[in-house]
């Protein structure tokens, strides 16, 4: 996604999009799909799976990625469209409309096969990320890049306020338990019955206030993209931003710990900052210096990643559900078929579990790679 230049497309790229950005949404996704689909849950290194509580491990850079990655594509297409002619009204239809889409992708995927309306999972990635880029969109059209940068610093103040200040019944303000803090206590209020787990949802209500500013932060890189500086002013601004923002994250760090499921101020400081920083690289590496070639896989992710994201979901699941008989005479499905017979029967539990994640990356790499050839990007 780009405009006049000004972000540096690769000529040929699908619909003129910013090469780069394409790229590091692709690394995001198919990060998240490996982490999302281990052999087995009971043999995962520990950089694969996510902290336990407070603390961060590369696989909780994942999601706030995504979201930063959501934010610069909000500032570079919504700019195209206003600068091409485009109206306001049609970008608030577009808005509306997208956001009810992909919220309701995440419900289908909560509920997949069975839908039991009694005991579904409201919040989810996709609903976060539907609800992040629909508030973030509404204060790019009504703000301009200070407005936005007030908002975000606003949302983490007040989000860090809540937390620290709010008592909760039962445990007094300040609790950043997994029961006591009052994120967990309002999605146990509002939502008993439909989070993630009984205690507290990581994609829960509050949480997805700073969740925002996380998609503001990308808002920002993206004007930081467009403004008429050379493309390595751009990259250096970017990585000494995203410096700044891990500084400042560490540092709150030590009253308002980094912690994912509760998406804290520090976290999205910190993941924030990072976030301008591997956008930096991407930048500076094919934008700029026309590293390009070891890119394909990651662009093929990086133009259909909700698709892919949706269907390798979908798979997963119905892959547990398709029941196979084992030879000792037990029930397994066709995960644990593939899964003994492929990878399990010659490697290291924690080898054979990372092999069989890394497989399914590359299955749907395979998928996704005929639609690029096509040149087909599945939109909503």
């Amino acid at each position: 996604m780009s405009q006049k230049n000004k972000t540096g497309p690769v000529a040929g790229h699908l619909g003129g999009r910013m090469l780069s950005l394409d790229v590091f949404r692709g690394i995001t996704i198919a990060g998240m799909i490996l982490v999302n689909n281990p052999g087995t849950w009971s043999a995962v290194y520990p950089p694969l799976k996510h902290a336990e509580w407070h603390g961060w491990t590369p696989t909780d850079l994942i999601f706030p990625f995504f979201l930063f990655i959501v934010g610069v594509a909000i500032t570079l297409a919504f700019a195209r469209r206003m600068e091409a002619g485009g109206s306001k009204r049609d970008l608030y239809w577009k808005i509306f409309r997208r956001t009810a889409i992909i919220f309701a992708l995440g419900l289908f995927i909560n509920g997949f096969p069975y839908f039991d309306l009694a005991k579904i999972r409201i919040p989810g990635v996709l609903q976060r990320i539907a609800v992040c880029y629909f508030f973030a969109s509404l204060v790019f059209l009504w703000t301009g890049w200070r407005g936005q940068a007030i908002a975000a610093a606003a949302l983490l103040v007040a989000y860090w306020a809540l937390m620290m200040l709010v008592p909760v019944p039962g445990y007094g303000a300040g609790d950043l338990s997994q029961q006591g803090n009052l994120a967990a206590y309002i999605d146990r209020a509002l939502l008993a019955g439909h989070t993630y787990t009984p205690v507290y949802d990581p994609e829960g209500i509050l949480s997805t206030l700073p969740a925002i500013a996380t998609t503001l932060f990308g808002v920002l890189a993206g004007h930081w993209l467009r403004a008429d500086r050379s493309p390595f002013e751009k990259a250096v601004g970017l990585f000494a931003f995203g410096m700044i923002g891990v500084v400042l994250g560490w540092v709150w760090n030590w009253w308002f710990p980094i912690n994912k499921p509760l998406w804290t101020s520090s976290y999205v400081l910190f993941t924030g900052g990072l976030a301008l920083q591997f956008l930096a690289f991407c930048y500076w590496l094919i934008d700029i210096k026309g590293y390009r070639k070891w890119s394909k896989p990651f662009v093929i992710f990086g133009v259909n990643a909700l698709a892919v994201f949706v269907l390798s979901a979908i798979l997963g699941r119905l892959m547990t559900l398709w029941r196979i008989p084992r030879a000792d005479g037990s029930m397994g499905n066709l995960k644990t078929f593939i899964y003994d017979h492929l990878f399990a029967s010659w490697a290291q539990p924690v080898n054979a579990s990372l092999m069989f994640a890394i497989f399914y990356v590359l299955f749907w790499l395979g998928v996704m790679a005929i639609l690029y050839r096509k040149r087909i990007i599945i939109k909503v």
